[in-house]
């Protein structure tokens, strides 16, 4: 993200309110997207020739079309709402459908529900169940109307979190006094992949083969130089009808690889929003027929990694004087270094190689308008002695929960010694 405006009035709990012409993804919004890979097919979209491959009846596909985009508004006071969790690995995304008897606003409204955790590696057959509890609510921009998306988190039946469960302990945290205090801001730039369906190999990349090296692809336009920006679209206007504080997209260095940004959010609605548009993208090429993959590093070799780099202040950063609030948090997150890359995702090891735009792994950095540090500190921010931190090291499937709420931890909760803090000042020189 360029830079960190002010969060949106729009908070995790309710439902953004949408123009009244606003309308849903229909099945017909899909079919420019295939068209590209296969002209001569007979059907609109992905989904629909996976399952109506042997079909050659259009007049099948029609029908489910006109089912599928029904509007049942006007019959019935009934909503879907489709429960969203995250499963066993931690980053996989499930998800079931349920009636409600009347629209809803707030979490609160909703029943908690329950599934199978040995399904999903959360729990054993034998005391199979975990609970669903609702979070909260985005627009359903798939079925439209009075649908609503919902993220919960996990819980035994005698209300523990569950191991998996990382919004339980980022909650506890955003809401302490201190930290609430401090109102922290989130912009999170979400990098992912896009890959073939059998192949598993970089849309637009020849099968077996490479395109030419980077260089020409970031932010590129053109048939041999971006690939997926019909997904890229989609999902932007998707998340922008459901209610998530999407700021912005770009195609990526690496072709195939794409970006948006989620933010300015505050505090635990940095992870609601961010795990809701990951829903609404894997939903998303789900439909378009192609793979999505937030690896760190899918492609070994002279190729970009794939990171989810975090935007973050405080209330003291922004405000006159922030600049050494800022270097203060420097200085704290240098300390926990090791702490914060055991979190920041699985893999990051191939990603942080001190190469393509990375710092080492294994060593802290900071600097203004360098993309090769840890920590990176905008010109501006340094300019207008306020602003922002950028912190450079989180993966691409990195839990945003446990993300977010580590960099308030450190930075707003923890003290270190004064004798570490006068050890890494002088290591980094900071002159705090």
């Amino acid at each position: 993200m360029a830079q960190i405006l002010a969060p949106s009035t729009q908070w995790q709990m309710r439902i953004t309110k949408n123009p009244a012409n606003a309308s849903p993804l229909t099945a017909k919004m899909w079919s420019s997207l295939l068209l590209k890979q296969n002209k001569k097919g007979s059907y609109k979209s992905s989904a629909k020739f996976q399952v109506f491959a042997l079909k050659s009846d259009n007049s099948t596909i029609n029908r489910l079309e006109n089912l599928l985009d029904l509007d049942v508004t006007p019959y019935t006071d009934k909503i879907i709402a489709e429960y969203i969790w995250i499963g066993g690995s931690g980053i996989d995304l499930r998800s079931k459908s349920r009636t409600i008897a009347k629209p809803v606003e707030h979490p609160s409204e909703l029943p908690k529900w329950n599934y199978d955790g040995s399904s999903t590696g959360q729990a054993p057959g034998e005391d199979s169940e975990v609970i669903l509890y609702p979070q909260a609510i985005f627009k359903d921009p798939f079925r439209g109307g009075n649908n609503i998306l919902v993220i919960c988190d996990t819980y035994t039946p005698a209300g523990e979190p569950i191991p998996t469960n990382k919004r339980h302990k980022a909650a506890e945290i955003f809401s302490s006094k201190k930290v609430a205090g401090e109102v922290p801001w989130y912009g999170i730039e979400q990098e992912y992949t896009l890959l073939q369906t059998n192949v598993k190999w970089p849309l637009g990349w020849p099968v077996g083969g490479y395109p030419g090296p980077q260089g020409p692809y970031y932010c590129a336009a053109g048939a041999d130089k971006s690939f997926g920006r019909d997904i890229s679209d989609a999902h932007y206007k998707a998340c922008l009808y459901a209610g998530i504080n999407i700021s912005g997209t770009n195609g990526e260095v690496m072709p195939g690889q794409w970006e948006y940004q989620v933010g300015p959010s505050v505090g635990i609605e940095a992870g609601d929003h961010v795990w809701c548009s990951r829903y609404i993208l894997e939903r998303i090429t789900e439909q378009a027929g192609v793979v999505l993959s937030l690896d760190p590093k899918p492609i070994e070799g002279d190729w970009n990694g794939a990171g989810c780099h975090t935007n973050y202040s405080t209330k003291s950063m922004r405000e006159d004087g922030g600049f050494e609030v800022i270097k203060k948090a420097i200085l704290n997150l240098s300390l926990r270094h090791k702490e914060h890359i055991s979190a920041y995702g699985e893999g990051n090891e191939r990603r942080l190689t001190g190469k393509h735009e990375t710092a080492s792994i294994n060593t802290f950095s900071w600097g203004v308008a360098n993309r090769g540090c840890s920590i990176r500190v905008g010109r501006e921010t340094e300019q207008k002695g306020k602003g922002y931190l950028e912190d450079r090291r989180p993966a691409s499937n990195m839990d945003p929960y446990i993300v977010t709420s580590l960099l308030a931890e450190t930075t707003i909760l923890w003290e270190p010694t004064l004798e570490a803090e006068a050890l890494a000042a002088q290591k980094l020189a900071l002159n705090i």
